[in-house]
This record gives structure tokens, C-alpha cells and sequence, in this order.
């Protein structure tokens, strides 16, 4: 159902996407970008719907009950419980991420690593921690609103020498039109 309504968003709308997700890639974690409006979760969604790509999202787990939490968990979303147990620390949202990627056989963990939809100078650098805790690399989702196209860009595995791998990021990041251009990757 949600690659027919995937499908229909894409036709309405003249978007496409230009890539194909390497079948072969059972875990990662991806990186949407660039993140600059609430249209981009729409267009991401529906693009890895169309690549058969089966993304998850973490989400708070208070917000994942009833309705609301049946829909988010049809769109990929996963309630995370970050509340501290008797005689253990809290666990780190990242420590969660690695932990969830290390016990599953198929995982792809979608974050925006500007953290906000507002200009970002500096990433924020969980999503890094995350694949290299969890040895699986960093894939590039992007949207091209001035192109009208989804697609995937380089596969990067982590290799501890974050800042030169995030600056390559970036680097492609910025060949790509934000919906909001003067907000996206400079």
C-alpha cells in the first residue's frame, strides 16, 4: 500500500528517483540530506518505499501508542525507551543505535545529521559514532528539489577519521538543491 501511495506522491508531484539500493547492503545507517523542510520526510519516505529500501526511524516510545503510534510505526518508526533502569546508567542514544544495529540481521537506520531543518554549519556526529560502533557504513540519501530527484549517493564505511569523512560528505551534500537553498549544506 505504501509504495501504490509512494508511487502516486512521485507522479503528482514530477519527482524520480535516480538510484537503485545495493541489494546486497543489509545494514547502515543513512543519512538524509539535505534536511531543510518537512517536505523532505514526504519525498525520503516515498523514494525508499520505491527502492524497496526498508528504513526504520527511532522516535520517543511515550509518542508510539494508539493511532498515531500505529501510523509512525508503519512508516519505519521505532520507540525508543531511554529511561534508566535500577542499578544501570542510562543508555546513550548512540549506545541504543550501535546496540540495535549489532543485533539485527537486516537494519537501515535513516537520521538527518544537521538535527534541524535550519542552516547547520556543524553536523551533529551520532550518526558517525553510530556506524562506526557498529561497523556499517554511512549511505547518502538525498533529495534534489531544483532536479526534482531522490536518490543515493556515495557509501562511506567509517574509518575513525570523522572529521575528513563528514567533510566528504558535505562535499556531495552540496552539489544537490535543498528546497530551501540558503538553509542547506555550504
Amino acid at each position: 500500500m505504501m509504495k501504490f501511495l509512494s508511487k502516486v506522491v512521485f507522479w503528482l508531484t514530477g519527482w524520480k528517483f535516480v538510484s537503485v539500493w545495493p541489494k546486497e547492503l543489509k545494514k547502515a545507517v543513512l543519512i538524509a540530506i539535505p534536511h531543510t523542510s518537512n517536505w523532505d520526510l514526504l519525498y525520503a519516505r516515498a523514494a525508499f518505499y520505491l527502492m524497496d529500501v526498508p528504513v526504520k526511524f527511532t522516535i520517543k516510545k511515550e509518542v508510539m501508542v494508539g493511532p498515531l503510534g500505529w501510523f509512525i510505526k508503519s512508516l519505519g518508526g521505532i520507540g525508543i525507551d531511554r529511561r534508566r533502569t535500577p542499578g544501570k546508567k542510562k543508555q546513550t542514544y548512540t549506545e541504543l543505535m550501535v546496540n540495535l544495529l549489532k543485533e539485527t540481521d537486516e537494519l537501515v537506520m535513516m537520521v538527518t545529521p544537521e538535527g534541524t531543518r535550519s542552516y547547520a554549519p556543524k553536523w551533529k556526529s551520532g550518526f558517525y559514532h553510530i556506524a562506526l560502533g557498529a561497523n556499517v557504513p554511512v549511505v547518502i540519501g538525498y533529495l534534489d528539489y531544483k532536479k526534482k530527484e531522490a536518490g543515493i549517493g556515495p557509501i562511506i564505511m567509517p574509518d575513525g577519521n570523522m572529521d575528513v569523512q563528514i567533510e566528504e560528505m558535505k562535499a556531495f551534500g552540496r552539489t544537490v538543491t535543498a528546497k530551501y537553498p540558503e538553509q542547506g549544506i555550504r
